[in-house]
């Protein structure tokens, strides 16, 4: 069967490395995906473990960056990827309180996401420079970097 784009990947076999996630999501999306991970790496020193989970055969792969709370959850797709970023009742309220600094692309996905109980799940898909901003001020105000310079 050949992928299609947006496929997960699904292949329960082995748990994905940085070649394969790079082959399944393309050379473009992988430059991004290793900026995410990198900068989280560089600003949140220590904090986070990432975690590959796997979801089955419908959702596939993921990466999870958690402490006691998700941070954000990374998924590999077919030839993109994109950030699932959870917004909780604070950040929700700081979300409202800048609403009108954020992207219009930004707001209509805070807009659109269903709430849950552990609140608004937002998920971007990370095709630009501008997704990759958006992504990393949304996980800035969801936890503020352990390391601030040169944010």
């Amino acid at each position: 069967m050949v992928p299609e784009l947006g496929d997960r990947m699904t292949n329960k076999s082995a748990q994905p490395d940085d070649s394969v996630v790079r082959d399944w999501i393309g050379p473009a999306a992988f430059e991004h995906w290793t900026e995410l991970t990198s900068w989280i790496d560089t600003y949140y020193p220590s904090v986070f473990e990432p975690e590959w989970l796997y979801a089955g055969k419908k959702r596939g792969w993921s990466l999870r960056y958690k402490k006691t709370k998700a941070f954000c959850t990374l998924l590999p797709e077919y030839r993109l990827f994109s950030a699932v970023v959870v917004l909780g009742r604070a950040e929700r309220e700081k979300f409202e309180e800048r609403r009108y600094v954020w992207r219009s692309e930004v707001a209509k996905l805070y807009d659109d996401a269903k709430t849950y109980i552990d609140g608004k799940w937002l998920t971007v898909v990370v095709s630009s420079g501008d997704n990759l901003t958006d992504v990393r001020e949304l996980l800035t105000m969801k936890r503020p970097p352990v390391l601030r310079d040169s944010i």
